[in-house]
């Protein structure tokens, strides 16, 4: 990665403003955190900044609140989760800019953490307004990006505060860009993808940019009904994307590449989607039009698994069916497993399918488990990420 890190400058006696990810899965009606993964992520970046005497302000948004302020997407939980697995004090403010903000931060001693509420609570930050990133960036002296699932964005935290104050990358950022760096520039071979979720409008690009690096591309999920209705299968009930076009034209480039293109051979499908549905495991050839498609079949789990196990370097982003309830869940989990018993490198692109690894317990089996799905999927797709690019080049000079 051709930028400044956190540890190519002086941060001690500093005022950091570090910008993570903390848009942590919380169960809405205990307000409890489900998953701390995101939080974890930020770690290294946080120690290396205690062990060089910073004063660490730290800012995140939650959800989508809309631009005003909701109690049900506060960060003041994730401000306690963070200081018990610190086993120090996180201080918390009820805004993110304003006089309670300034003073709080103008109380810090090198080694405090604040935590400001969530940026969302301001409509102006997703609009990247120049004002709202003008005040974010007086809270520090230094800014540094970790967050990587939001290095896609235009907003003002990630890219507008990077006009008022020296920007570097966060040593989560770091890894990330260098991870994925790896399966586009060098990846051994044969090199595997495997797709699922619900639109493959969201990975044409990503496709398109790996077809001539690729050997072998896996589809399941909701992706595999537009990509099986693409073939004129008939897919029933189910949620067809709007790129059957460019689906089409994915097919037909694997073919010219000599790309393997793996699709189900048999799915789960059911009449009602909810964990009251009879399910029936049937042929693709013989898909109900009326039921949907919730998950891929007993014999396309033994096919994956044949597919992937061949590969060396394996790319994985989306569920195999509907993960959220239960009995359309196991295609997924047996992947899961699979994949994390595998010997060669195995990377997690992020978003729901980095929550499915944790909740399984299966990130320490993964070679990395990426903290960014719209991240990760723009990055592989060859597009700059404008996080990133704000940020300073290795060979700017910072006062």
């Amino acid at each position: 990665m051709n930028k400044l890190t956190v540890r190519d400058i002086d941060v001690r006696d500093k005022r950091i403003l570090v910008r993570v990810d903390y848009n942590v899965p919380l169960n809405y009606k205990t307000g409890a955190i489900t998953n701390d993964s995101r939080i974890r992520a930020s770690l290294p970046t946080i120690d290396y900044l205690l062990e060089h005497g910073s004063k660490i302000i730290l800012c995140s948004h939650l959800g989508r609140p809309a631009g005003k302020p909701s109690e049900e997407f506060s960060l003041a939980i994730v401000a306690e989760r963070l200081s018990r697995i610190l086993r120090q004090p996180v201080g918390f403010v009820k805004d993110c800019i304003g006089p309670e903000v300034d003073k709080a931060i103008g109380d810090m001693k090198n080694g405090d953490i604040l935590l400001l509420e969530n940026l969302r609570f301001h409509k102006e930050e997703e609009e990247g307004d120049d004002a709202f990133a003008q005040a974010l960036s007086k809270h520090g002296d230094i800014f540094v990006d970790d967050a990587f699932g939001t290095a896609h964005r235009k907003h003002a935290s990630i890219v507008g505060v990077t006009k008022y104050m020296p920007a570097v990358a966060g040593l989560l950022l770091e890894k990330e860009i260098k991870a994925l760096g790896k399966v586009l520039t060098e990846p051994p071979h044969p090199f595997g993808v495997l797709l699922g979720g619900a639109k493959v409008s969201d990975k044409v690009g990503m496709l398109n940019n790996i077809m001539g690096k690729v050997d072998t591309i896996v589809i399941g999920g909701g992706m595999a009904a537009t990509f099986l209705k693409a073939q004129s299968y008939e897919v029933g009930a189910s949620l067809i994307d709007d790129s059957i076009d460019a689906t089409a034209e994915i097919i037909e480039k694997a073919k010219k590449n000599g790309v393997k293109l793996v699709l189900p051979d048999d799915v789960l499908v059911t009449n009602e989607i909810n964990d009251k549905g009879a399910t029936e495991n049937v042929d693709i050839a013989h898909i109900p039009p009326d039921k949907h498609i919730v998950d891929i079949g007993t014999l396309t789990i033994t096919k994956f698994t044949k597919a992937l196990e061949k590969c060396r370097t394996l790319f994985w982003n989306g569920p195999m069916g509907i993960y959220e309830i239960p009995q359309f869940s196991e295609g997924t989990k047996t992947i899961a497993k699979i994949i994390a018993s595998m010997h060669g490198t195995t990377i997690i692109g992020g978003g729901s399918t980095s929550e499915i690894v944790t909740e399984m317990k299966l990130c320490d089996k993964m070679t990395f488990v990426s903290t960014g799905g719209g991240a990760s999927l723009k990055f592989l797709s060859g597009k700059a990420l404008p996080g990133v690019e704000a940020l300073l080049d290795r060979n700017a000079k910072v006062n």
